[in-house]
Formats: C-alpha cells, structure tokens, sequence
C-alpha cells in the first residue's frame, strides 16, 4: 500500500523499531504541519492509508473529496474526533484507532508540577547567567492537590500526589466522583470547592462538546494567589482568553501547560508571562509511547491490507 503519514516534527518515527513493520509498503513521511487544503490533496494525493499522529491534521470532507484513493485511516491512540467520520463513510473510509499509555502523559505533568513549584526553569537559567538563588520555592507535602477529571491518568496524577503527602481532591461527573470514592479518594462537594481549595490544580478531562470551556474565568478567579494551574489535557478545556486574563490577574499565581489551541506554536501571549511555564505538547511524545502507538497504528493499516481490518470507527 502507499502510505503517508504527515507531522512527524521530530523526523523520529522511520527511527522506532515499530516501523520495521511497514517494510513491505511504500511511505511517505513529513515533518511539519500545513493546514492548506490544496497542499494536503496533493501530499495525500496518491495515499491509500493515512497514519495520522494524533489531532495534528484534521480530515475535513473537503480534503476528503479530494483524495478519490485513500481507503483506510489509522489513528495513533484511540481518539479520532478531528476526523470526519460521515465523510469517511459516504466515501467508503475505514478509520481505525488504537490504544495509547497514561503513563508518559503522567509523568510530564508531574514534571511540571515540580518544575512551576519550585522554579526549575527558572533557577538553572539564573545559574548558567551566574545569578545564585532569586527565587523561594513551594513544597507540596501538607497541601492539595485537585484533579479535574478521574480517568487513567487522572488516577496515577493521584497516585503521584498521595507518594509526594499531599491531600487529593477530585472532581468531575458522576462516575467520576464514584470511583475517587472507592479508591477511598476526597471528593469536591462542586466544581467551585476544586478550584477554591487546590493548591496544584490539574486538568486531566476529554474535549467535546460538553468540556469545551469547562473551565470559565470565574473558577480561575476563585484559586488562590499562590496556586498553580496545570493542563496538559487540551487548551480549549479553558475558556478562551480567560487563562490570560487571570494570569495577568494573579489568580491563579501560576499555570504549566502542555498544551495550545493551535499547534505548533510559534508565538502566543502567554509565553510572554513570567508566571506561565510551557513544554511544547510533550505528554505522549516519549520513546516508549510512540513504539505503543504507532506499533498499533501500522498493525492496523497491515491488518486492512490483509483484509482483516481492526473495527472501522466510520460505521
């Protein structure tokens, strides 16, 4: 088959030891993103399977109408919804996704949480600039962490948090509150208390429909001076432009992220912002994660090819 996969930004995957697997088949690989119509139709012109790197490129019926050869997408983890799922089924598409770790994305959000706390960043450029000691670091024994959203890794963030002594806080909907309370969990009596009571906040929800702009101005207005917002789930949990404003506000005093709107970034205003930490969408992207999600993608596109297709999400 001819396969293209687009956005690989580190040049990494023709290095995973997974893609040994595509051997027998003709690939193509770039390394940036572009987001003009006429420029994807004709670098997916000729494709017939599309490995797509997450959310990186959307699959719009127009570029679809284009693209009269493609017959399978294969997704790197198990979200697809930048993909146009009526369009790939009236153009006869099969869209398959595969499965993905919590782990890597965990441990980067632990990392910045530790970093914005205590001044990482901030403290090795002093050092390198010959400055010793500018900054007073906050410890995180004895004080709370919230977490918004209670799934995979939203349950090892609280694992992470009870290791570090800290009081953890959980909110999110119904099933969510029920299994933080099993696992013998504090749960926020509202969504208000999670953003009044966390000292470290941490976003760990799906985007759709119901969490877009979950997060409003007036829950930022309610954190404490001295708390850190962290979100390495998807920016648009946030209500736009409201991150900014309570920055700029003081409250919260702090926020890490992962994560932007539009990506990649070059420049935004938040990068601007003293009190704003930021890695460039890192959570996923780690050795072991990527031969997981791609070792998964390309067994897909092979089982197409052999005609034993991994369940089509465009049915």
């Amino acid at each position: 088959m001819k396969i293209v996969i687009p956005d690989d930004y580190q040049d990494c995957v023709r290095t995973l030891d997974a893609f040994s697997k595509l051997e027998d088949h003709e690939v193509t690989v770039f390394n940036d993103t572009v987001t003009d119509l006429n420029t994807l139709a004709e670098r997916f012109r000729d494709a017939e399977a599309l490995v797509l790197i997450r959310e990186r490129t959307p699959i719009t019926a127009e570029l679809l109408a284009r693209l009269p050869n493609l017959k399978a997408i294969s997704q790197t983890g198990g979200g697809a919804a930048h993909v146009d799922m009526d369009a790939c089924r009236r153009q006869g598409v099969t869209v398959m996704a595969g499965t993905g770790s919590p782990h890597a994305a965990a441990e980067l959000t632990w990392g910045l949480v530790l970093a914005a706390m205590r001044h990482i960043p901030e403290e090795s450029a002093n050092l390198k600039a010959g400055r010793w000691q500018r900054t007073l670091g906050t410890g995180l024994k004895g004080r709370t962490l919230g977490i918004f959203g209670y799934g995979r890794i939203g349950q090892l963030m609280a694992r992470y948090g009870q290791a570090f002594e800290m009081n953890v806080l959980v909110w999110g909907r119904e099933s969510t509150r029920a299994r933080a309370a099993e696992a013998g969990l504090a749960v926020a009596a509202s969504q208000g208390e999670l953003f009044d009571r966390s000292d470290v906040l941490s976003l760990h929800l799906r985007l759709n429909a119901g969490t877009r702009g979950i997060v409003t101005a007036e829950d930022l207005a309610r954190m404490k001076p001295s708390a850190l917002l962290v979100n390495t789930s998807r920016a648009p949990l946030i209500e736009a432009g409201a991150l900014e404003a309570a920055l700029r506000a003081g409250r919260p005093g702090r926020a890490a992220v992962d994560v932007f709107d539009e990506e990649p970034v070059a420049r935004h205003p938040l990068l601007d912002l003293p009190n704003f930490l930021a890695t460039p969408h890192l959570g996923y992207v780690e050795k072991d994660s990527y031969e997981l999600y791609f070792g998964d993608a390309f067994d897909n596109v092979l089982a197409f090819a052999a005609g034993k297709p991994a369940k089509n999400l465009a049915e």
